[in-house]
């Protein structure tokens, strides 16, 4: 008997130290590795993102290995095949353009590993080669920005000259938010889009953007459509800079609804931003356990928003998380 229990004993030290370098003790297992490839940190929006999937991972347990691509298609597919590599047990990632992807998600495919997207989509005919879309609605926040514009300018008299600051050439929200935004005002013929061209998203190149529609068209525009804030909080810059008054002598719309954007709108110089919520963690970690429990996902998972007139945008501030 004694021999038994100092057996027992034996066994049970040699395992304490395995027992201790595991969270949880004795029983737990190894946590559920996820591979992220993020676009890159051209946003405000894109940083609160990149940090929402961080804080989550670690919230949840979860073994992040985090890669930026810095916008480029070839790092992001890199970083994929690198997590192929090293047998994680779910891929996720923020496709920087929809075209491209074949070829390494058959490879994921191949390896048995599942793969997420997350805030944008991909253009592949395919659809096994992912288990799941999350994020947001790209053509309805292009409509939003669109029936604010029609409901704002209904009483207007004449032509509303329209420029409009597009995202990523071939980016999914870039494609979309054109998509919705036209498909709203071509109801109405006064409604005409004089020039469009990328800024790609930042500041910097919204700004140089601007000043070369302003240069080519300059009081005969009444409207700026930018495709995210970064790039419209670039293009007031701008404005501001030929001597003209943002949200006043152009009316300015923009997408996102990050806090840059609020600061604007209370400073009088932004007049509404479109929600697009970058806080997609805790809904991805979610889905990761989920996938790791054997449950089958939706196909598509929509975050919920809304949309912030710059008269509300005092009211809203303290709220913001991003």
């Amino acid at each position: 008997m004694k021999q038994l229990q100092r057996r027992t004993l034996v066994t049970a030290l040699a395992a304490a130290p395995v027992a201790l370098m595991l969270p949880g003790g004795a029983f737990a297992q190894k946590p559920i590795v996820l591979g992220f490839s993020q676009i890159g940190a051209e946003s405000e929006w894109r940083t609160a993102n990149s940090e929402s999937i961080k804080s989550s991972a670690k919230e949840a347990g979860i073994e992040l290995k985090f890669a930026d691509a810095q916008q480029k298609q070839e790092n992001q597919i890199k970083a994929i095949r690198s997590f192929i590599a090293q047998k994680v047990d779910v891929i996720a990632f923020s496709p920087v353009v929809e075209s491209g992807w074949g070829a390494v998600l058959r490879e994921a495919k191949a390896a048995k590993i599942p793969v997420i997207l997350t805030d944008r989509a991909v253009n592949e005919k395919d659809e096994s080669l992912w288990v799941s879309f999350m994020g947001s609605d790209f053509v309805e926040e292009g409509r939003k920005a669109g029936r604010w514009l029609v409901e704002k300018m209904k009483d207007q008299k004449g032509e509303v000259n329209i420029v409009e600051l597009q995202g990523t050439v071939g980016s999914a929200p870039a494609i979309d938010r054109k998509k919705g935004f036209e498909e709203i005002i071509k109801a109405d013929p006064k409604f005409k889009i004089i020039r469009s061209q990328t800024g790609d998203f930042t500041r910097a190149k919204g700004k140089e953007v601007m000043e070369a529609f302003l240069k080519a068209e300059g009081k005969k525009i009444n409207v700026l459509y930018a495709h995210n804030d970064d790039m419209a909080i670039g293009a007031i810059q701008a404005i501001e800079e030929a001597g003209m008054k943002p949200a006043k002598d152009i009316v300015i719309i923009s997408i996102d609804a990050v806090k840059g954007a609020f600061e604007a709108m209370i400073a009088g110089k932004l007049n509404v931003s479109v929600e697009c919520s970058p806080l997609l963690g805790p809904q991805l970690m979610q889905a990761v356990k989920d996938l790791k429990a054997g449950k089958t996902l939706p196909r598509r998972i929509v975050t919920e928003e809304g949309i912030f007139p710059m008269e509300t945008a005092a009211a809203e501030f303290p709220k913001r998380k991003y």
